[in-house]
């Protein structure tokens, strides 16, 4: 059986596999159920879009410290 997506609202199938917690970090709305959640194509493409986000303010950070 495969899985389905574990973001609220979302019955597609999922592709990726990934930490609960670096989900919830990048802002997308994930049920409990856990320590990892499956995520659709969909939306593993915008969890790698608001991450990327966040990496790189977390870059520019260590260069001024």
């Amino acid at each position: 059986m495969a899985e389905v997506c574990g973001v609220e609202g979302c019955g597609k199938e999922a592709v990726r596999s990934l930490s609960i917690n670096k989900v919830r970090e990048a802002g997308l709305d994930a049920k409990p159920s856990g320590r990892r959640i499956y995520l659709c194509k969909e939306h593993y493409k915008e969890y790698k879009k608001r991450r990327k986000k966040l990496d790189r303010l977390e870059r520019m950070r260590w260069k001024h410290v």
